[in-house]
């Protein structure tokens, strides 16, 4: 087996973590990747996200998420049944009633602060170098890969 090349800055910083092993270490482990896996793929439904937000502001019952999101009894019972799968979300049954509640691991996908989301947003559209301040197109430090390539031929 050959020795890899790495570009000497990703050299140092690997040196500095102990190597690939070092690096391999710091990882999480394969079931919580699975389980953050399972988690990030259920949140991808639109439907099952705005349950996330519903009960990121209190606990409901199904009928008052029922009168909200507009689905049939048996598409949310789908819906609330992949959230509690996923441990995003859980049900306590009070009296006739199963009131839904998010647990932690569920407001994690609801309670990222509105400007990191909106720095999130002006990263992707404006490209990279962008990390650390707010940046719009017009201030942004690095233009997309795409432009500096055009640039290049002209």
């Amino acid at each position: 087996m050959t020795a890899m090349e790495i570009p000497e800055p990703i050299k140092e910083e690997l040196c500095k973590l102990g190597g690939i092993e070092g690096l391999i270490a710091q990882l999480p482990d394969r079931e919580q990747i699975v389980a953050e896996s399972r988690a990030y793929h259920v949140v991808s439904d639109p439907v099952r996200l705005t349950i996330l937000y519903l009960l990121a502001r209190q606990p409901l019952c199904v009928c008052v998420i029922k009168s909200v999101i507009g689905v049939a009894d048996s598409k949310l019972s789908y819906h609330l049944n992949n959230l509690s799968k996923a441990g995003l979300i859980r049900g306590t049954r009070q009296g006739n009633w199963i009131i839904y509640e998010i647990t932690e691991d569920g407001l994690r996908f609801v309670e990222k602060p509105r400007a990191q989301k909106t720095h999130d947003t002006m990263m992707i559209r404006n490209g990279p170098g962008c990390l650390d301040t707010l940046c719009t197109k017009d201030n942004c430090t690095e233009k997309p890969k795409k432009e500096r390539v055009q640039k290049k031929r002209s």
